[in-house]
Parts: C-alpha cells; structure tokens; sequence
C-alpha cells in the first residue's frame, strides 16, 4: 500500500472513531451528501420538478405537481375537486391562486406576506442546496446532538435560517441518511423509499406530522432534474388574465 492509501485510510478511520464533538457540521453533512449522490452530481442541480400524489389525513389523494428552481423559485399546484391551488415564490414575491377546475374564469390570486416569503425563500434553498450551507445564504448550521432513532445510531444537526426558520434533522452516523427532520414548530417529517434520478436519491414518499397530530404524505411518480422552466411560471398573474 502506499503513502497515498495510508493517508488516506489514516484519514477514514479518525473521522469514523473521532468522538462527536469534534466531527463538524461540515463533516457530517459532506456525508450526508455522499449518501443521497456526491458533489459532482449535486452540485450540477439547478431545477427539480416533482409530480405526484397528495395523500390527506382523510384518506383524500389529490395530484400534486412541485418546481424548484434556482435561484428563489418555486411552484406547489394542488389539483382538487373543488379547487386548484397553486402556491408559488419568484424571487421576494410569493403568492396563492385558487381556481375553480369547473370554470377556469372564477379564480382568487392572494399575494403572501413577508413572513410566508421568507419560509418559501428558505424552503426553497432546502430543498436545491442538498444541506450545502454555500448553497444557503443566511443560514447557520450547528451539531446540537445525538440520538438513537428506530434502533439507528444518529447525530442531529440544527439548520437555522433566522429565529423563526428551522430544520433539526437527524442523520444516520453509520451512513449519512437522513432519518427524521423536525421543524421548530413541533412538526415531523420522514421519507421512505428511493427514486434515483441523474445519480441522486430523491424519497419516493415523504410523510409529515403535523404540531396537532395530523398527518400527511406525497407520494412522488416521478422526479426531473434541470429542465427549465419560464419566468411567467412563477411570477404573479396577472390580474387582467385568467
């Protein structure tokens, strides 16, 4: 073997041993996105767009159609019965149109407030930065913990973007998967499954446990990385336009 691997084996076997404390944030999270697909591949991701299923607590299942795309932009349409809702940010503009599916001409649009930019915005960086925190201007993260979940060993990693903004997500030591993420509201949310795309794993399903016990999930058909997509499809609609 020669110097090179031994460095390198040195190296594997500190990180592996090294008590908690002195594995960083940043340590843990090249890790984690090791797991879900390396640097090169997630760094190449500028759009995701999922489509699927929303899957309510009364057994209701609406489809369901998501865009990220970088920088600030991001698009949720809900397609129900009675109505369609689509929520969307461009930039530090975000607003909700509500359309009536049987006559398209009766619709609502509510422009959202800056509290409600602001979690977009930041949900936004979550959901396109893969934990990389050069990737999410504003936004401090910490090692605040560990925890042993469903028999898992796993240490707990606080992403703040601001006071009010929080993700506390608990990755697996062993393997850097992520296990279960928190919010600072008392919400759960968990993934399951896998659906690899461009080299990433996305969660086939994701269930998230409401603060009052509730409980939801979406179920992801399918997922594609880098198309691009319009500037009109996220900036406020017009109000002289269906």
């Amino acid at each position: 073997m020669n110097t090179r691997h031994l460095t390198l084996l040195a190296g594997l076997l500190a990180f592996a041993t090294a008590p908690l404390g002195a594995q960083t944030a940043d340590a843990w999270i090249a890790k984690a996105r090791t797991f879900l697909g390396g640097d090169q591949a997630l760094n190449a991701v500028k759009s995701v767009h999922f489509t699927g299923t929303l899957e309510l607590a009364d057994g209701k299942k609406l489809p369901t159609d998501i865009i990220f795309q970088k920088p600030y932009q991001q698009k949720i349409t809900v397609s129900g019965p009675q109505v369609i809702e689509a929520t969307a940010l461009d930039g530090y503009d975000a607003w909700q149109k509500r359309t009536n599916p049987a006559n398209p001409l009766q619709w609502q649009v509510t422009l959202l407030d800056a509290t409600q930019v602001k979690r977009l915005r930041a949900n936004t960086l979550e959901n396109l930065s893969f934990y990389a925190i050069r990737d999410m201007p504003g936004c401090e993260v910490a090692v605040t913990g560990e925890s042993t979940i469903d028999g898992r060993a796993c240490v707990q990693l606080t992403f703040r973007h601001g006071a009010a903004i929080v993700f506390i997500r608990s990755f697996d030591k062993a393997t850097g998967q992520l296990v279960k993420t928190e919010t600072e509201n008392g919400g759960e949310i968990r993934e399951e499954g896998e659906l690899f795309v461009n080299g990433i794993r996305f969660p086939r399903r994701v269930i998230n446990k409401a603060p009052n016990g509730s409980v939801t999930a979406i179920v992801f058909e399918q997922v594609k990385v880098n198309e691009v997509f319009a500037a009109d499809t996220f900036s406020v609609p017009s109000l002289q336009t269906n």
